[in-house]
């Protein structure tokens, strides 16, 4: 899933935009769009039932419809989270605010900004959603691990298979209870190198007997406490080549693929390949 952020003052026409980017995108597939609110919204009438619900002690409620239309409310629920869900069976996110997530990001108004600028403008008028939709084909998609199940799901192989095993690596706070709290990790790849090797290891992992898809993603830039890293999907006939090519991937993906890591602690921070 391709995602792009548009950020702003209240007054440079952020939604304006954000309407012209889904006119445009959904010709070129599934869309879904997220706001930054600063507060909730008013309940209207479909949502007073479950108001009541949350009120009670529901974390989250969802209403759907006869026709399959739906909403959802609750309390925690972040950016994060969102996208990881949206990735599994849309091909855009078009997210409204959110000015310090490290996204790429249509820049309004000079607004300070944390993800990289992928098109600028005093206001709305002056951002052609053409280019900005040109400009997300050097984006290197969001991926989660249902958005990487599905696609394994997806394959012209699936018929033949019985079993989907799945890696996946996150931020650990702590190895031993003596140790400065790791606060995040920051990840950086060999550009060019790095994929190269990623498609090499897939290629060679996808010719092993029973084997039919293989599927691997590291993120990059900072990832906090508890957020995920790396997946590794594997679509087999049977659940023995699934776990042992699984288990080879993300060992080789560790070994074989340059991709640099920096610790942040609450002392201290270090790239680890200096260590």
């Amino acid at each position: 899933m391709n995602v792009v952020g548009v950020v702003g003052p209240s007054d440079s026409g952020k939604t304006t935009l954000v309407e012209r980017l889904v006119a445009r995108l959904r010709d070129e597939g599934r869309v879904a769009t997220v706001k930054h609110l600063t507060h909730a919204p008013d309940v209207d009438t479909e949502g007073k039932d479950t108001a009541r619900h949350r009120a009670a002690g529901a974390a989250e409620t969802y209403g759907i419809t006869d026709d399959d239309g739906w909403f959802a409310t609750g309390d925690d629920r972040g950016l994060t989270a969102t996208l990881d869900d949206l990735a599994a069976d849309h091909d855009y996110a078009v997210v409204e605010g959110f000015s310090d997530a490290d996204l790429p990001q249509v820049v309004l108004g000079g607004r300070d900004h944390r993800g990289a600028a992928v098109a600028t403008g005093e206001t709305a008028d002056d951002v052609d959603p053409d280019a900005v939709v040109a400009a997300l084909d050097d984006v290197e998609p969001y991926e989660s691990l249902g958005s990487l199940v599905a696609e394994a799901k997806r394959s012209p192989d699936a018929e033949k298979a019985g079993a989907i095993a799945t890696f996946t690596g996150r931020v650990r706070a702590k190895e031993h209870d003596d140790d400065d709290p790791t606060e995040a990790l920051e990840f950086e790849k060999y550009e060019g190198v790095a994929q190269e090797r990623l498609d090499a290891l897939r290629a060679e992992l996808e010719a092993r007997d029973g084997v039919h898809e293989v599927l691997m993603h590291h993120r990059t830039g900072t990832i906090e406490y508890g957020e995920d890293i790396v997946f590794v999907v594997v679509l087999a006939g049977h659940r023995e080549e699934a776990f042992e090519t699984v288990e080879d991937g993300i060992d080789r993906l560790k070994e074989d693929v340059p991709i640099f890591k920096k610790e942040v602690t609450v002392g201290d921070e270090f790239w680890v390949h200096q260590r």
